[in-house]
């Protein structure tokens, strides 16, 4: 198991970097560097992450490439190109941005058009710009699944691997995203298989957390810490080695470093009991 996450803190160049890694045992980790990083710093922390035989995981966009503003949505298509050079130069395993949404006031809310045709068609014409414009060819351009917007099943996600027919557009799997009802709360290894089974030889990165179904009124699912929730990780961490265990798992969301130690406790667990 590849397992990575967040580090916290100030580090001076790639070695603290690698040292704050190592030190909580991680494999895997996310890109320490922004767009604005100079051509010799990139090659330095990729230099010390393959010496220390980490796999820098993703490089993270999280904008809205089809604003209904056009001016705002030509911003998002240029960031997350600069962010797919970005991986592509420090050979990240891919660049993650969310599909985008017609809600105009954030970039993964609700909007009753968002799984219309329509869309579908304007999320596919972003993401062949965002990779015909960059043209990588060593990282992949992936899209995560959210609550809000599309891509929001394993069927969703294939279909858009076909329409967008680039070989450098890949897919990025947070099952707990595509966890939005009682029957796949209930059966999310069942999920998970569903997904890796249509999109597994395409998945570059996995996010790794948990969802707790509450007795609120309504209907409410909550994200939460790994084992904190009612997720078949068991499930998750069995077909991701069976698939491919060099992919890297992913911590994220948490709010202190404890946490995060106590999260990669549980997963490296479960993974210890299969």
């Amino acid at each position: 198991m590849r397992l990575g996450g967040p580090v916290f803190g100030e580090f001076e160049g790639p070695d603290e970097w690698i040292a704050a890694l190592q030190k909580l045992g991680y494999r895997a980790a996310y890109c320490p560097l922004d767009t604005k990083a100079g051509q010799g710093t990139i090659a330095a922390y990729e230099e010390a992450a393959m010496e220390a035989g980490i796999v820098i995981a993703e490089v993270g966009v999280w904008n809205n490439p089809i604003h209904p503003e056009e001016k705002q949505r030509r911003a998002a298509v240029t960031h997350a190109a600069e962010c797919l050079a970005l991986a592509d130069e420090i050979g990240a395993s891919c660049c993650v941005n969310c599909a985008g949404t017609r809600n105009a006031g954030h970039w993964y809310g609700p909007h009753p058009l968002n799984f219309t045709s329509e869309t579908f068609d304007m999320i596919v014409e972003s993401v062949r710009e965002i990779i015909d414009h960059v043209k990588p060819k060593r990282t992949f351009y992936t899209l995560e699944a959210m609550g809000f917007i599309p891509p929001d099943s394993p069927e969703a996600y294939s279909d858009f691997i076909k329409a967008v027919d680039r070989p450098r557009f890949a897919a990025h799997f947070d099952p707990v995203n595509i966890v939005n009802s009682r029957e796949r709360y209930y059966n999310s290894g069942k999920l998970v298989k569903e997904f890796l089974a249509k999109v597994g030889p395409h998945v570059k990165s996995v996010h790794v957390k948990d969802v707790l179904l509450t007795s609120e009124l309504t209907f409410f699912l909550k994200e939460v810490p790994p084992g904190k929730g009612g997720f078949d990780h068991r499930t998750l961490l069995a077909e991701m080695r069976r698939l491919d265990p060099g992919i890297p798992l992913m911590l994220e969301h948490l709010e202190t470093a404890e946490q995060y130690v106590e999260a990669a406790e549980y997963v490296r667990g479960v993974e210890k009991s299969l």
